[in-house]
């Protein structure tokens, strides 16, 4: 059966909102609507649906016009095994001691590692974007300076592979939490498949609000890869839950957004130790002072 998209972009996150709920009641339906924040500092966001019959381009046109929008890209998809293309596509990553790959590729797991299985079908967090790559080098740096992370926190965590490599290395569970449930689901069945279902203790919480977080706290480490908004708007939180002397990891920062989120951090007592870029992203090393 083949799947059609429809594309567009506008400023500004109510109108966005407002027009992917607008999609919603579109005939025919879309069987899935998604409004994401574009990472390229335009300030633009993009709205787009998926149909499993072509959708009504009048009415697109309609609803794109009312809400100021740009015309919506209306595309048909090719029929595509998502997950063998993932497989195909997705090699294994080396960074630093880590090595993170699908099950496809277990024969390629060299010995003096430590592997993280992630699953094709779970492809967000595989170490092939520069964020969770950045924070994995990150985290061997740390490491190999003798750093030995005794409670550590991953916020935001996806697939979880930040808390699993840093269980792998360090005697102590790391708790990891996603405001997503599917995501906290995820995190929970990479840790079963990584035999560290009791070290790597998923939560579902928005920051830091959770009691299991609050009770651990504060924390020596801390992996943060999500956005810039939301990292800014936790700073707060993190200076408190941040042991003295205790390092955060950030990332899910755009190279033009980094000064910004220093800047923000070394406000609240927590200051850079180490940047690196990779592609188009950032990764914070940060210290909270003592």
């Amino acid at each position: 059966m083949p799947t059609f998209t429809a594309l567009t972009t506008l400023a500004g996150r109510k109108p966005a909102y407002a027009l992917g709920d607008a999609m919603e009641r579109l005939t025919p339906e879309p069987t899935g609507v998604g409004v994401f924040e574009l990472e390229d500092g335009s300030g633009l966001w993009e709205v787009g649906g998926y149909f499993e019959e072509a959708p009504d381009e009048t009415a697109l046109a309609v609803l794109a016009a009312s809400m100021g929008a740009k015309d919506f890209v209306v595309s048909e998809l090719p029929e595509t095994d998502w997950v063998a293309h993932v497989r195909r596509e997705l090699s294994p990553v080396a960074a630093g001691r880590f090595f993170v790959y699908g099950s496809h590729d277990a024969d390629k797991v060299p010995p003096d590692c430590e592997p993280l299985l992630i699953e094709a079908a779970m492809a967000f967090g595989t170490g092939h974007h520069g964020t969770t790559l950045g924070c994995l080098r990150a985290l061997d740096r740390l490491a190999e300076a003798g750093m030995v992370g005794r409670n550590v926190a991953d916020i935001g965590c996806g697939t979880a592979v930040l808390a699993m490599a840093a269980a792998r290395i360090w005697p102590n569970a790391v708790l990891a939490s996603d405001i997503d449930e599917v995501a906290v689901d995820v995190a929970r069945a990479n840790a079963a498949a990584n035999d560290l279902s009791d070290r790597v203790i998923c939560v579902e919480a928005a920051g830091f609000d959770h009691p299991e977080l609050s009770a651990k706290a504060p924390f020596d480490l801390i992996f943060a890869n999500i956005l810039k908004g939301p990292l800014v708007a936790l700073a707060p939180d993190m200076a408190a839950a941040l042991a003295p002397k205790g390092m955060a990891i950030l990332s899910g920062i755009l190279n033009e957004q980094a000064q910004d989120v220093i800047d923000v951090y070394a406000a609240s007592g927590i200051n850079l130790v180490h940047k690196e870029m990779i592609g188009d992203w950032t990764t914070l090393t940060v210290q909270k002072m003592p």
